[in-house]
């Protein structure tokens, strides 16, 4: 099995209403079954998902939280309204997202955006906005092509942070040894291997966390094609997450 991958080179600033799959195709010759990794935020502001923080009605419970960690009010009312569950408020807010992941602070972020009152919402819905960049991308070339959408999350345990997918197109979330051997022929029982994330984490290193400005990474060579996928596939049942359960519990 060999791979190569490589940062897609001279993307503009994007602005709302850019085509990122349009985009793709006229700055990089496309192959079959190519792994297409974007980063959230040319999603999000293609899709015009800026908030300016004037714009955002503070609730006494977003004051009260506030308070708590110290962040802008506005700031925390936005987490707030882009989420269905808090499972922390302080030093830092984790959230269940209304797309279904959990994250800090709704994984909204004040980098890589112009004005400093404004901030950046991760897409609505990550798995379409993947599936709107496959099939535009299908249309222009007819290539069958997989897409991840990315965003920058830190781990629990462990220092750092590094790239997660948040929304796919085109691609299975996993791939499940379970049912195989190895090398001794033990039956696998729980390796469920999330090659998403893998392959989140590694284009994260090319495209950098700063002014690099290369948000789309090209991984060739390997073939997960699948048609029909969701990320929902990858975030485990609430009846088997002992750590939310623990943090539900935690906070009753």
């Amino acid at each position: 099995m060999k791979a190569t991958a490589f940062a897609v080179e001279n993307i503009p600033l994007i602005k709302p209403g850019n085509d990122i799959g349009r985009l793709i195709v006229e700055k990089t010759e496309l192959e079959e079954h190519d792994i297409i990794v974007v980063s959230s935020t040319i999603v999000s502001k293609s899709d015009n998902r800026i908030l300016p923080l004037d714009n955002v009605k503070v609730t006494p419970k977003a004051k009260a939280i506030s308070k708590k960690n110290g962040n802008d009010p506005r700031f925390v009312q936005a987490v707030l309204n882009e989420s269905s569950e808090v499972f922390i408020e302080s030093p830092f807010l984790l959230v269940l997202t209304k797309s279904g992941s959990i994250c800090v602070n709704a994984g909204i972020d004040h980098s890589n955006v112009q004005g400093s009152e404004n901030i950046l919402l991760l897409p609505e819905d990550p798995d379409r906005s993947a599936k709107k960049i496959k099939e535009t991308i299908f249309e222009l070339t007819g290539k069958k092509v997989s897409v991840i959408i990315t965003d920058t999350n830190g781990r629990a345990f462990r220092m750092g942070q590094t790239g997660a997918a948040i929304g796919i197109a085109g691609i299975m979330p996993t791939r499940d040894w379970r049912g195989t051997k190895d090398l001794f022929g033990r039956v696998l029982e729980v390796k469920n291997e999330a090659i998403i994330d893998e392959f989140a984490g590694f284009a994260n290193i090319l495209m950098g966390e700063g002014n690099g400005g290369t948000p789309i990474v090209i991984i060739r060579g390997l073939n997960f094609y699948r048609e029909s996928c969701s990320i929902k596939e990858l975030y485990r049942p609430e009846t088997e997450d002992m750590i939310r359960r623990a943090l539900i519990s935690r906070s009753v």
